[in-house]
């Protein structure tokens, strides 16, 4: 069997449960909608069941991928937590430094996601395509500059998060170097499930995103303690591991887009030198997403280092807290992808009904899950921090979290899907006004008071945190409210 045969069946089975067939959308006829007489929700021929059939199976896949993703992470964390606090708050530290570094490929792929989901609505595959391929020459050059700067500051970095000893910073370190080096991987591959996602073909991105995570957690059990006459690398192993995962993924996602019956492919003679005219459209939507990043992450990094004062051990805690709570974001960013699939390719066929249909019911569906969610957190808090250590103060103390972390789960889910909206709408601006406010200026300040005024120690930071969510979900609701974001150009 010959390499390109290989290739070929490799890709087909990655492929072979690809999103098809007709959606609600393609039931209407480009325009504004007017009402004569029928539905006051829905044009004719399209009823509410099609509409959560188009929402479920964009979410559906998201939602699996996202989850065990996540869930591959705290794997990492329980496997790293075996070696002691220490190496959880060392693997902690660095969430932040990597995510600032990877933000500005990201908030492009908010552009990227955008306009092929609009190119999609339209009709256009040839402009969807050249989005395709503009957006990864840009993500090449931007991880490459991240790469290297993280690499070379690493340590400065993880100093500056508030290691609290040496070990911890040596272990953060490398931890981090090792990931900058397989960063370009990671950047490409979420380029192109950003593209896939526009066009609502989020299946294809959870079958080589789920593979890549597979082999993580493998590499993982081999490498942190060394197992089956592997070296035992403790925190280094596991960085390794991700960044093997993320190269499987990327050689995957990489087959997929090569081959020209894909609705979206690369192409080397149209699309691997700048088009100024399609770069500036990604720039027009993805530098105020960058900014919501840039906003975010320092936010972020500013209540780390709050967090981080009170001492290892409560930061250990706090990084099984935001564990946990980034795993309650999969439900919300799975529903978001449908929402900003859906409304982008609404609005590029000029039906901003549709878009509004089809984001109310995504909400729905979102907020019962939510639900659902909570519950589990509030009531088996318990069993699951035993499943991150034995510590009976962390124990204690993590509970308390999980059950915050529960009550806000409708508000959270509300705020990712409308925003998720929003973005598909190209209304970015709004969102990283709506992130300064809370994030930037709301959630540190809360989390200063109550923790260095009022001597709630952990506590104070997630409750400022929740105050947070809080204020976002409103933001956002008001301006998804006004409807402005159905006039937008892109």
């Amino acid at each position: 069997m010959g390499a390109v045969e290989v290739r070929n069946r490799i890709s087909n089975f990655i492929t072979s449960f690809s999103s098809k067939g007709r959606m609600a959308l393609d039931l209407v006829e480009p325009g504004d909608y007017i009402e004569q007489g029928m539905s006051k929700d829905l044009p004719p021929g399209v009823d509410t069941g099609l509409l959560y059939r188009d929402v479920v199976r964009i979410a559906w896949p998201s939602l699996v991928e996202l989850t065990l993703t996540q869930l591959a992470s705290m794997v990492d964390l329980m496997m790293v937590g075996s070696l002691g606090p220490w190496a959880i708050t060392s693997v902690g530290l660095t969430m932040q430094p990597k995510f600032l570094l990877m933000l500005m490929f990201l908030a492009m792929n908010v552009g990227a996601t955008a306009l092929v989901a609009r190119y999609r609505g339209q009709g256009d595959q040839e402009k969807a395509n050249m989005i395709l391929n503009q957006a990864i020459l840009l993500t090449f050059i931007l991880s490459i500059s991240a790469s290297i700067l993280g690499f070379i500051f690493s340590k400065p970095m993880i100093a500056f998060m508030g290691a609290s000893d040496a070990r911890t910073l040596a272990g953060g370190t490398v931890y981090l170097k090792i990931q900058m080096v397989g960063l370009v991987l990671v950047a490409l591959t979420s380029t192109i499930t950003a593209a896939l996602r526009g066009i609502g073909n989020s299946k294809t991105a959870m079958r080589y995103n789920l593979i890549g995570n597979g082999i993580n957690v493998i590499f993982n059990y081999l490498l942190i303690h060394g197992h089956f006459g592997f070296p035992r690398m403790e925190v280094a192993g596991a960085s390794i591991a991700t960044v093997i995962g993320q190269g499987v993924s990327f050689v995957l996602a990489l087959m997929v887009i090569s081959r020209d019956d894909q609705y979206l492919h690369i192409s080397l003679g149209r699309g691997f030198k700048p088009s100024w005219e399609y770069l500036r459209r990604i720039f027009n939507i993805g530098l105020p997403a960058m900014v919501e990043q840039l906003v975010m992450r320092m936010g972020m990094i500013i209540y780390s280092k709050l967090v981080a004062s009170l001492g290892t051990m409560a930061f250990a805690t706090h990084q099984i807290g935001m564990n946990i709570q980034a795993l309650s974001f999969m439900s919300g960013q799975a529903f978001a992808i449908s929402a900003t699939s859906l409304v982008g390719q609404s609005l590029g066929k000029k039906r901003a009904d549709m878009a509004e249909a089809y984001s109310r019911r995504t909400r729905r569906i979102g907020m019962m899950v939510a639900i659902a969610l909570g519950l589990i957190f509030f009531f088996f808090a318990v069993p699951i921090m035993k499943l991150y250590t034995d510590d009976p103060l962390v124990i204690s103390e993590g509970v308390k979290i999980f059950r915050l972390i529960a009550i806000i789960q409708p508000f959270q889910s509300s705020q990712f899907i409308l925003s998720g909206a929003l973005r598909g709408a190209g209304d970015t601006r709004t969102t990283a006004v709506i992130m300064l406010i809370t994030v930037l200026i709301l959630r540190p300040g809360l989390a200063k008071i109550s923790i260095s005024m009022l001597d709630w120690g952990l506590m104070g930071a997630w409750i400022a945190l929740a105050v947070d969510q809080l204020m976002r979900s409103l933001l956002v609701v008001i301006r998804y409210n006004s409807g402005k974001w159905k006039d937008i150009e892109v």
